[in-house]
């Protein structure tokens, strides 16, 4: 029934499987032994990871076996194998659990008296306990899923292992890598890094967990890899510096996230050691680095900020009343149990023992914990869950099947492994720790982790500190933590530091999380991340350039040089008007002021004051009623002017023009005549305006085209009435056609007597104003269509 250890007796060779009798028999996958090298399959024994394990195991069917409300009286037995930590190996062990489902053919074989041969019936196995390894449990459940054996690992962890169309017979009580991968993004993401590179063991779980990590940051699309680097198997010297090296390369992203097994894990921290790196990498490490001392040994400065993930677990005191108790004698069924002893105490047992060069025999009144250091095992609570998963399955099928049956009932005779399947898949209870014990459709267990930092405290002395959890999302007290350069904001792991207001990002092509940073110029304004955009005509950038705001408008102010100077000429000439046409109104009936035609001259006078008037309206505020009076005043002055002049000369001409003729004088030359004709010439320039009023509304607009700087912050806004160059020539064109006219008689009266001396001055003005006029309107379109065409560009 079981392998039996007697320390007296000389061993030649330790066996390679425990079997406990039962009525259901569940199987048992442990690393009891290290890989071997060099062909042997073999290595050494793994105390913790191995012997814990399968302990853990054992203790568990002793304690459901004595549960009177768990599988009343049915009885779990084991078949326990040793994996050596070999995928191919344990595939070769894990045969011995499909034995009793092959069909033996025994019709070529005869015993030696003729009889037909007699098989030893295997054990039938319903469902199996294991394995550790992701590698070993995938080359496993290939074949246990071909006879539909279900399978519970306690310490597996391959995303690809959740793929229920593959590994549809596999369930785990550990969470998968793809919960670690998520839960070291939210750890990044929470640090605000964007800019990480990966690191991992060559292997299934090394590669896995970085694909799922890289996978679930593509998807988020919060954070970049830098870069992906793979540590080999069976590195060359040098490897692990050429690492660190690679790394640096990109040298802002300073997190690196590492799946990778704790040899791996110490030699790049000592590669970075030597490589003056210390400071400068921020760990983020999986649970195979978890809270382990091995790989911080003697580098606790440059793992010193290290944030660390393992599954949430808790250490089982029943288990280590249990494995402390357990001696040679009392432990028989373990058939490793001595090589166990050895190893632990360092001694040997008989003269086979394993350890043939210790200096002293074991007595086996040794006691582990006393003689010998002890700590549980992390995954012991995990393995315990697993058996327990299993036999609160088999519970539930058996009260199902059996209603009430003592003992396995014939439907549980031979237990349907698919059937089996969905009891496992169904179960929830609490497990040795606690906490519940669930599988969602794919298997996994529900993903809950602690999160832990590296840190030095005051004394110099390194410990992991609890710095916050995660289940299905992330607690994490910032205030916790501590980095090694004393500052207590976080250190920065990114490709590009964020933009400055009123730039925007332009993102480098292939990598979102690096960009360069380009200034929102002239008029243009930050509309988002990644756009710069033109403010509209009427408005300018702020000063962050984030945002537009209104141009400030303006108009000429009465305390502006460019008025003050034409106001003090205008008051002179108004002031001057005025005088003489007091001195005329005084004067009016003197023969000087008769004979200067004094109805023409009050119109000429008039028309002066009115030019000089013009000023006033044409500085003012505008606005609907300034507007009109620019537009009534701006040709009516000179219209007034020039129809007077006009009038003048035409009946200086008649006169003459008549007098060679005849003897009678013209006709409408008196001074009613005359104002007659000058009225009716000014009534055609209120015609046009009036005419101008009609068609077009008097009313202000803000050019902003004026005064468009290339500086927006001196850009302006021009108040003004909406009067065009065009507009304001038509109007000004009725006066110069009078302008013309007249110059056309004075010359025609230029040989007029000296006694009229009218004439020759009148001519004067004539020729001075067409001169000023001509050079006036070409330099005025001219200047105009420049300054449009400035704009434009």
């Amino acid at each position: 029934k079981q392998g039996l250890l007697n320390p007296q007796l000389p061993l030649q060779e330790y066996a390679h499987s425990i079997r406990l009798d039962g009525d259901i028999m569940l199987g048992g996958l442990f690393p009891v032994h290290s890989r071997g090298e060099r062909g042997v399959p073999c290595g050494e024994l793994k105390k913790e990871k191995g012997i814990h394990r399968l302990e853990a195991m054992l203790f568990a069917i002793d304690l459901i076996n004595k549960d009177p409300e768990l599988l009343p009286n049915v009885t779990l037995g084991a078949r326990i194998l040793d994996t050596c930590s070999r995928d191919t190996y344990a595939l070769e062990q894990s045969l011995t659990f499909v034995q009793a489902l092959i069909e033996r053919d025994g019709s070529d074989v005869r015993c030696a008296n003729g009889d037909p041969p007699i098989f030893a019936k295997p054990d039938k196995v319903v469902g199996v306990i294991g394995a550790a390894a992701s590698s070993v449990s995938i080359m496993v459940a290939n074949i246990l899923r071909l006879f539909k054996i279900p399978q519970i690992s306690y310490a597996s962890t391959a995303p690809e292992l959740s793929d229920n169309t593959r590994y549809d017979f596999f369930s785990r009580v550990v969470p998968p890598d793809s919960y670690q991968a998520q839960a070291m993004l939210d750890i990044v993401t929470a640090m605000g890094w964007n800019y990480v590179s990966t690191l991992a063991s060559e292997g299934n779980y090394g590669e896995s967990g970085v694909e799922a990590f890289v996978q679930i940051s593509r998807e988020s699309g919060g954070v970049c890899i830098a870069q992906s680097l793979k540590i080999p198997r069976e590195p060359m010297p040098g490897e692990f510096d050429k690492l660190i090296l690679r790394l640096l390369e990109t040298s802002n992203a300073r997190a690196v996230i590492m799946f990778a097994n704790e040899d791996d894990i110490r030699r790049i921290l000592d590669a970075a050691k030597r490589n003056n790196q210390t400071g400068h990498f921020l760990w983020v490490g999986s649970d195979s680095w978890g809270s382990k001392i091995s790989p911080v040994v003697q580098q606790e400065r440059v793992a010193e900020g290290a944030v660390t993930i393992l599954p949430k677990r808790a250490s089982i005191d029943a288990f280590d009343r249990y494995f402390r108790s357990r001696s040679l004698s009392n432990n028989r069924r373990n058939v490793w149990f001595a090589e166990f002893w050895e190893e632990n105490f360092v001694c040997k047992l008989g003269m086979h023992g394993k350890r043939p060069g210790s200096p002293k025999k074991c007595t086996g009144l040794e006691k582990v914990g006393r003689d010998s250091t002890y700590e549980q095992e992390g995954k012991v609570q995990f393995v315990m869950d697993a058996v327990y998963a299993m036999a609160h399955a088999l519970h539930r099928m058996h009260r199902e099947l059996c209603s009430g049956y003592p003992g396995l009932c014939p439907r549980m005779a031979n237990i349907d492994g698919k059937e089996l399947l969905t009891f496992i898949r169904a179960v929830n209870f609490n497990g040795s720790a606690g906490t519940p014990v669930t599988f969602n459709e794919n298997g996994d267990a529900p993903g809950r982790y602690d999160i832990f930092q590296y840190q030095i405290n005051n004394r110099s002395t390194a410990e992991y500190k609890v710095i916050g959890h995660w289940t299905d999302q992330l607690y994490l007290n910032m205030d916790a933590m501590q980095w090694t350069s004393g500052d207590p904001s976080v250190p920065a792991s990114v490709c590009s530091l964020p933009c400055k207001m009123g730039e925007r990002k332009k993102v480098v092509k292939g990598v979102p999380c690096c960009w360069h940073c380009e200034r929102c110029e002239g008029y243009h304004f930050q509309a988002s991340e990644f756009m710069c955009e033109l403010c509209p005509y009427e408005q300018r950038p702020d000063q962050n350039h984030t945002g537009c705001q209104p141009i400030p408008i303006i108009k000429l102010e009465w305390h502006s040089p460019w008025a003050v100077l034409p106001v003090f000429i205008s008051v002179l000439g108004i002031l001057a008007t005025t005088f003489v046409i007091v001195t005329f109104v005084r004067y009016h009936d003197t023969p000087i002021v008769r004979a200067s035609g004094r109805e023409m001259s009050y119109v000429l006078l008039t028309g002066i004051f009115l030019c000089y008037a013009i000023t006033f309206p044409m500085i003012a505020a505008p606005d609907v009623a300034v507007c009109s009076f620019r537009r009534i005043f701006l040709g009516l002055g000179m219209c007034f002017s020039y129809a007077a002049l006009l009038t003048k000369t035409n009946r200086i001409h008649r006169i003459f023009e008549q007098g060679k003729k005849a003897v009678t004088p013209p006709r409408f030359i008196s001074p009613a005549s005359q104002l007659v004709i000058t009225f009716s010439l000014i009534s055609v320039q209120l015609m046009g305006v009036f005419v101008w009023f009609a068609a077009d509304p008097p009313h202000t607009v803000v050019d902003y085209g004026e005064q468009r700087t290339q500086d927006p912050e001196n850009a302006r806004g021009v108040l003004k009435c909406d009067i065009s160059d065009l507009s304001l020539i038509c109007s000004l064109g009725y006066s110069i056609l009078l302008m013309v006219t007249c110059t056309v008689y004075a010359i025609k009266t230029r040989g007029v007597p000296e006694t009229f001396n009218e004439a020759k001055p009148i001519g004067f003005t004539m020729y001075t104003t067409c001169i000023i006029w001509l050079a006036f309107i070409p330099i005025f379109f001219g200047t105009a269509q420049s300054a449009e065409r400035v704009s434009l560009f």
